[in-house]
């Protein structure tokens, strides 16, 4: 089983994709200076333990990585897993 996570900006969102198949999407919305993440669902029927966090922590990364705007959580998984992964807070402090 091969996961990807992709940015699709032209749907703001990034998904979570296996063999072919989105699974998974984290929406956000742009702001001047900021991205905010508005909602982050797995497919239940598809879903295995940490496809979630597999897709947040890869946007996160896209993020940190690609752009200099600041995170905000406003979907709670995404908050919840910034809570439990502080070496990522600093994205909302950009």
């Amino acid at each position: 089983m091969t996961l990807t996570v992709e940015n699709q900006p032209e749907q703001s969102r990034y998904v979570i994709v296996r063999e072919g198949e989105v699974i998974g999407v984290a929406e956000y919305e742009h702001r001047s200076d900021a991205i905010v993440f508005t909602h982050t669902e797995v497919d239940p029927e598809k879903r295995e333990k940490g496809m979630a966090s597999t897709l947040v922590q890869a946007a996160l990364d896209d993020v940190r990585d690609n752009t200099g705007l600041r995170v905000i959580a406003a979907c709670p998984y995404v908050r919840h897993w910034i809570s439990e992964h502080p070496d990522y807070a600093d994205l909302q402090a950009r």
